[in-house]
């Protein structure tokens, strides 16, 4: 599966690998959340290679850490590998550095709410 724009592409590889290419920032932020949703469903590990990021910002901070939240919800695991240069020093101000790189882990069901009461978003 792809999901493809004019600024960015993010890429099914397998095995809950995926590839982001392109802008990853305020133009393209909600649109990458939006394609990212269906994407990473049905994966207890994702792998997000960022290599191929072109341009970024704080808004693509945003994205990744809200990634971490939603593994965090649904407990699930997810690394970032290749996380952009400006990204990382937003990250370094922001002091959520360790966020980035720690990902979430989760051993119980997939799917599963991180509040067993609580309904999924």
């Amino acid at each position: 599966m792809k999901r493809r724009s004019a600024d960015f592409e993010l890429a099914a590889l397998g095995g809950g690998r995926f590839a982001l290419r392109g802008v990853l920032g305020f133009a393209t932020a909600k649109q990458i959340l939006a394609a990212s949703k269906p994407a990473f469903a049905d994966h207890a590990v994702l792998k997000v290679d960022l290599s191929g990021v072109t341009e970024s910002d704080s808004a693509g901070l945003a994205l990744l850490l809200e990634w971490i939240n939603w593994a965090k919800h649904y407990r699930r695991e997810i690394r970032y590998f290749d996380i952009p240069p400006a990204i990382l020093a937003i990250a370094r101000i922001s002091e959520v550095t360790d966020l980035l790189h720690a990902g979430e882990r989760w051993t119980g069901p997939v799917g599963a709410p991180a509040n067993p009461g609580s309904r999924p978003a």
